[in-house]
């Protein structure tokens, strides 16, 4: 389906046909290859930076603002190069309801198109090398991505305030990592998708389990435990 959608060959499994992704966890990836055409590569939820000496900083960067992304030290030297510029295909995404009563679980939504169609959330990526923690380990090389965010749509704002740059339509995504797209070119693409083009439904609490007691399924897009 993504070889069919995005007209890449995805030699790996890791990170497709996912329905309960984490920070930190591996996730499905288009970028330039070396040949300057796209193809898939798996990368790293949760952006490490090149000056990073910690593989922990990931977690607070798994999303970056796209209005300010250009002036943080971390992301302004990514979004005015296209092959920095990375394409998350996806078919969802969720956010939380907080119940008024604190107590009870958090609800999980499942924003997904209207059309039911695959598409692609704008990101950076880079790959950093990260020091060895122990002496006579070897250092990792590590290549991460963050997704871009903008502001919330009428459908996602229900919700959040922030939403994740959803590329309208197919010459939005060939722009993103095209060349000839600067950086004021790139963040002019990071705009809310269309409330009519979106739609939301709630999927199962078990959503609300991750890292190791995390599940995986299409039973987690049900309203319902099982």
């Amino acid at each position: 389906m993504l070889e069919q959608r995005f007209g890449v060959a995805v030699p790996f499994s890791e990170g497709s046909r996912r329905y309960n992704i984490a920070p930190t966890e591996t996730v499905v990836a288009i970028v330039l290859g070396k040949d300057g055409e796209p193809v898939a590569r798996p990368l790293s939820w949760g952006l490490i930076p090149p000056w990073a000496k910690e593989a922990k900083i990931a977690h607070k960067m798994i999303n970056a603002r796209s209005e300010t992304a250009d002036r943080k030290p971390a992301y302004r030297g990514l979004i005015a190069t296209a092959k920095r510029r990375a394409l998350l295909p996806a078919d969802g995404f969720y956010e939380w309801l907080r119940p008024e009563d604190r107590k009870q679980q958090r609800i999980p939504f499942r924003f997904s198109r209207a059309d039911g169609s695959l598409f692609a959330i704008a990101g950076l990526w880079t790959p950093a090398y990260l020091p060895a923690v122990s002496p006579g380990e070897e250092g990792e090389l590590v290549a991460s991505v963050t997704i871009l965010t903008t502001e919330a749509n009428s459908i996602v704002a229900r919700l959040h305030d922030r939403m994740p740059v959803i590329l309208r339509d197919r010459d939005s995504e060939l722009a993103w990592l095209s060349p000839e797209l600067d950086g004021a070119g790139a963040k002019a693409l990071c705009v809310p998708l269309a409330s009519e083009l979106l739609v939301a439904a709630p999927a199962n609490p078990l959503l609300n389990k991750a890292g190791r007691e995390a599940l995986e399924g299409p039973e987690l897009l049900v309203a319902q435990a099982s």
